[in-house]
């Protein structure tokens, strides 16, 4: 062994010490790990809506989310999407009307850069439908221009071509309360009372409150709409109490103990309005849970008051889980005992709405919060199989049943593209897309070759099994959505470095020579889009330009992705791409910090393509762990 090789080898073993000891260190007693996940300013934005909308706003900390909201915004005036994405004109205008609300003077230095940078980019009227959607709760856009949604949707039959699981769960769980708001169209009174006039670029008295037309058939829509609006001003709307009592109902059904909805803030932030809207006072428990679960989503700091989108405790344990095992820890170490048992405590027994369509399927799946019983998703489930199989526990037996449990119901959700989806089955009604409501294009959750490949590794790395033909179909689906440059796309991560690497990591484990040069292929890609330092990186704009594909400064959970899907490639086919590799280790061997951790701006997860992303925290320290640990495995015995 050259001196070189003998120092790397050292550098990693190092590197992964320190990797291990910081994630050991920050392991909660109960056994989980979670860190912050991190979106916009919109979400602390509405929340202060909210607390505005019930009077709640005194008894929580909201001087601090002015401090946060003024340290969000950017030199440009606005506030981002995204790290570094130039500002982004609906989430300015929240956090705009966010600090109104807060008592910020029109006058402050900073409103002034804000409604600059938002008339220069067409002001309210260029806004998103749910920015417009939040103004008009408090008077500040006109209810005229929002989109109508019938109540009596609630009451359609399955056999009916639409109800509402044809919408993805976040949709869902979002818009059935929203069909008591918007059948109120109410205006409350906030302390400030606040109006946004001069956001309007065309001046307020000029503002044409009227859906978009598209000058295609599309429009059609927007006449359907036109005619829900006559219908609900002469009253004539058909079964309205009942669709409003069956929405109230189905939204009291699914809060959870914890007063949770959906496991989502826009999902809990609509109920809590939609019972606003019916009535309910800030007393009664429902709406008590309610705020306090909105509580337990916020993070708060000396001086500082935020809020996250979602909370991700066991997609974070799983995955820190399996670094840790992948990095050459004891299966039956402590901290994995106490991981492992946390997990197969949360399993979720209880039917959720995942059974509506799926009529063969048994419960036995994961969710991604604490609390979640009506949304476990496949994704989630897939990732703690693998966690639970890579470890060992005092009760083996439990562990495998649960495993089995899993399995089961996995098999049941293969959609009828071959592949999986996230939370639903068949659930791909493109046409809600393009409805007015659903300006964000993200009504559906149809299979992805992302959320496929995670079922196919987990069968591939536990010699777990599901039969033959339903293989076939899973394959042939990965295979139908290579993209002509050998990449895959990625929904859930940033973006096609994520969907390559981990259909790289799954091919490789269940059909290596059949699928070998589709491995072959992807694995040039990846090397082709490896950075002059060594890493690798994608911006989230290659979303809406897929010119962009792998382009992108470095970051460690993007070069991560790529070195597990360079060493997965190489183990399928016996061809290892080790210079590449060899770069790729270098690079988080450079940027490591002493502490052991990497840190990177850059948000690298996905909620909605185009419309809403995620930094998880721990990408950035689990992910290279495990290409550290696979490459150590692999390259210094």
């Amino acid at each position: 062994m050259q001196t070189q090789d003998r120092t790397n080898v050292s550098s990693v073993e190092a590197a992964i010490a320190a990797s291990q000891n910081y994630l050991l260190s920050i392991q909660y007693p109960d056994g989980y790990w979670w860190v912050e996940l991190e979106s916009n300013v919109t979400m602390m934005a509405e929340v202060v809506l909210l607390h505005k909308v019930w009077g709640t706003d005194k008894t929580r900390p909201l001087h601090k989310a002015e401090t946060y909201l003024r340290r969000e915004q950017r030199s440009h005036g606005g506030w981002e999407l995204f790290y570094g994405d130039g500002g982004n004109l609906s989430t300015s205008v929240e956090a705009y009307m966010a600090l109104k609300l807060l008592g910020v003077p029109e006058t402050d230095r900073a409103m002034k850069n804000a409604r600059d940078f938002i008339l220069e980019r067409g002001g309210i009227s260029k806004t998103r439908i749910f920015t417009k959607f939040h103004l008009a709760l408090i008077g500040c856009y006109s209810w005229r221009g929002i989109p109508s949604i019938p109540p009596w949707i609630m009451l359609l039959p399955e056999s009916f071509p639409f109800t509402i699981y044809e919408m993805s769960s976040w949709a869902r769980s979002s818009t059935v309360p929203l069909l008591i708001v918007f059948d109120r169209k109410p205006v409350f009174i906030t302390d400030p009372a606040i109006t946004l006039d001069e956001l309007y670029a065309e001046g307020a008295g000029n503002v044409k409150f009227e859906l978009p037309r598209s000058s295609d058939w599309t429009d059609l829509f927007v006449i359907l709409d036109d005619a829900f609006k006559l219908a609900e001003n002469l009253n004539l709307v058909p079964f309205r109490q009942e669709g409003l009592k069956a929405a109230e109902k189905w939204v009291l059904e699914r809060q959870e103990e914890t007063g949770d909805w959906g496991g989502i803030i826009p999902a809990m932030l609509n109920s809590l309005l939609g019972l606003r809207c019916l009535d309910y006072d800030v007393a009664d428990p429902i709406v008590e849970r309610g705020l306090q679960a909105l509580d337990r989503f916020a993070i708060e700091t000396e001086d500082t008051y935020r809020m996250q989108p979602c909370v991700s405790p066991v997609w974070d344990t799983a995955l820190v889980m399996r670094s840790l095992v992948d990095s050459g820890m004891t299966p039956n170490h402590p901290a994995l005992v106490r991981g492992g048992e946390w997990l197969l405590d949360k399993q979720i027994l209880d039917y959720g709405d995942w059974a509506v369509k799926n009529k063969q399927g048994k419960p036995g799946a994961w969710a991604f919060e604490f609390v979640n019983r009506f949304y476990p998703d496949v994704d989630d489930s897939a990732v703690v199989v693998m966690a639970l199989n890579g470890v060992q526990l005092p009760n083996e037996k439990l562990k495998q049943a649960a495993i089995a449990r899993t399995v089961a119901w996995i098999a049941t959700m293969q959609c009828q593209g071959g592949g999986w989806a996230a939370f639903d089955l068949n659930n791909n009604a493109d046409w809600l897309n393009l409805l007015p409501y659903a300006d964000l294009k993200a009504m559906i959750d149809p299979n992805t070759a992302d959320v496929t490949a995670r079922v196919l590794e987990m069968l591939g790395s536990g010699n777990l099994s599901i039969d033959n033909h339903s293989l076939s179909r899973a394959l042939d689906y990965l295979k139908n959505e290579q993209e002509p440059e050998g990449c895959w796309f990625g929904r859930w991560g940033v973006n096609y470095i994520y969907g390559t690497s981990g259909v790289l990591a799954a091919l490789s484990l269940v059909a290596p020579q059949s699928h070998g040069n589709n491995i072959d292929r992807g694995a040039a890609w990846l090397v082709s889009c490896q950075n002059p330092d060594g890493g690798w990186g994608e911006t989230c704009f290659s979303y809406d330009n897929p010119a962009l594909k792998g382009q992108g400064n470095s970051t460690a959970s993007q070069t991560a992705w790529a070195i597990i899907g360079l060493i997965a490639a190489g183990e399928g086919t016996g061809k290892f791409e080790k210079d590449a590799i060899d770069r790729g280790i270098n690079y988080l061997l450079a940027t490591q910090q002493s502490d052991g951790t990497w840190d990177e701006a850059y948000f690298t997860g996905t909620g909605f393509p185009g419309h809403f992303y995620l930094k998880y925290h721990l990408y950035q320290q689990h992910f290279p762990l495990t290409a550290l640990g696979r490459y150590q495995a692999i390259f210094s015995k």
